[in-house]
C-alpha cells in the first residue's frame, strides 16, 4: 500500500520536494512541462535568462552539467544565452570549461534556428552561412571543454549533433560516438543520437538505425532508460516512410510493450527531473504504432505533461498529443 502512495513499485513517481506545480492544464487536460518540472532547475533558467552567471553557478551545484543532457538541454535551447555566456568563458577561468560546454550546446541549437527545419534545398545560401558560423564555433569550444573536463560525456554527445550538421563524415563521428560510450556505455542521449546519424538521410542506410537499437536494448538492465532508443529507432524509421501506417503491425507493437516494461514502466527506473521525456518518447512510438494497452499505461503515468520534442516531427505538435492523450 504505501509503495502506492509513494510512487514506489513500479506505480508512478514519488513525491519530491523540489517538484513544480503543475500548471493549470488546458481544456484537453495536457500542459506543456516547464524546466524539467524541477524548481532547481528553473531557478538555473531563470538565472540563466537573466543573464546572471553567478545565478547560473550557483543553481548548478545539485546537478552535475557533464553527464546531465537534460539540464544541460535547458540552457542549449534558452534564447538570448549566446548574448552573454561568450564573456563568462573569457573572464572566469575556474568555471571555463563549464562556460565552454553551455556556449557549445547553445551554438548547436542556435545554428540550427538559422538554418531552420527546411529541407536542404530550401536553405538559402546566407542561412547555411550563419548555421556553419555558429557550429563552428560549438565545435571548438566543445573540444576544448572535453580536453578540460575528459571525463565528461555531454560535450561528446553534442560534438555528435555539430558533426552531423557539418557533415564531418562517418569516420570523425564514429571517433566522437566511441568517445561518449567509453564514458557511458548505456548514455540514452549518445544512442538516440546515433540512431539519427544511422537514418538513410543521413547517410545510413535502412535497418542500421533499428539493428543498433535492439542491440542496445540486448545489453540494457531492467529499469534502464536506454530502453527508450527502441522507441525513437521506430519514430525515426516512421519519419523515414512514406506510410503514415508503416509501424502499425503486431510485431512492432509488440518490440515497444516489451521494451517499455523493460525500462520506462519497471519497477526499477529512476524518475529523475525531466522523466516526462522519456514517456513522452513511448507515448509517441506506441500511438504510431496503433498501440492499445501500454500506452493508456505511459499516458496515465504523464498525466498531462507534454513535451514538445519528440513531437515535433509534427507540424502541430501540442495538438498530436493532446490528440493521442484523450484517445488513449
Amino acid at each position: 500500500m504505501f509503495g502506492k502512495l509513494f510512487g514506489r513499485g513500479g506505480e508512478g513517481p514519488a513525491a519530491t520536494p523540489h517538484a513544480l506545480p503543475v500548471p493549470r492544464r488546458q481544456k484537453n487536460g495536457t500542459y506543456a512541462l516547464r524546466a524539467l518540472g524541477d524548481t532547481r532547475v528553473l531557478a538555473l533558467v531563470e538565472a540563466a535568462d537573466a543573464g546572471d552567471w553567478a545565478g547560473v553557478k550557483t543553481a548548478l551545484a545539485p546537478f552535475d552539467l557533464g553527464s546531465d543532457h537534460r539540464v544541460l538541454g535547458e540552457l542549449a535551447d534558452l534564447d538570448g544565452v549566446q548574448d552573454w555566456i561568450g564573456r563568462a568563458v573569457e573572464e572566469d577561468k575556474e568555471h571555463r570549461a563549464t562556460a565552454l560546454l553551455i556556449s557549445g550546446a547553445r551554438h548547436i541549437g542556435w545554428g540550427w534556428e538559422a538554418r531552420t527545419s527546411a529541407r536542404a534545398v530550401d536553405v538559402t545560401q546566407e542561412q547555411w552561412r550563419i548555421f556553419h558560423e555558429r557550429l563552428h564555433i560549438a565545435e571548438e569550444q566543445l573540444l576544448e571543454a572535453a580536453e578540460l573536463r575528459p571525463e565528461w560525456i555531454t560535450p561528446w554527445r553534442r560534438l555528435l549533433t555539430s558533426g552531423r550538421g557539418m557533415s564531418l563524415g562517418p569516420a570523425v563521428n564514429e571517433t566522437r560516438l566511441d568517445a561518449a560510450l567509453r564514458r557511458d556505455p548505456l548514455d540514452l542521449e549518445t544512442h538516440v543520437e546515433w540512431v539519427s546519424q544511422l537514418q538513410p538521410r543521413w547517410g545510413g542506410e535502412p535497418g542500421q538505425a533499428l539493428a543498433f537499437a535492439r542491440d542496445a536494448l540486448a545489453r540494457t538492465p531492467q529499469g534502464h532508460r536506454l530502453g527508450c532508443v527502441i522507441a525513437m529507432a521506430h519514430i525515426e524509421e516512421w519519419v523515414e516512410s512514406d506510410r503514415g501506417d508503416c509501424l502499425e503491425t503486431p510485431e512492432i507493437q509488440a518490440e515497444l510493450r516489451d521494451a517499455a516494461d523493460h525500462s520506462i514502466l519497471h519497477p526499477a527506473y529512476p524518475y529523475r527531473p525531466g522523466w516526462q521525456h522519456d514517456f513522452n518518447m513511448f507515448a509517441m512510438a506506441l500511438s504510431l504504432a496503433g498501440e492499445r494497452h501500454t500506452v493508456r499505461r505511459v499516458f496515465q503515468r504523464l498525466d498531462g505533461a507534454y513535451t514538445r520534442w519528440p513531437w515535433s516531427y509534427f507540424a502541430e505538435p501540442e495538438k498530436q498529443f493532446a490528440r493521442h492523450h484523450r484517445r488513449a
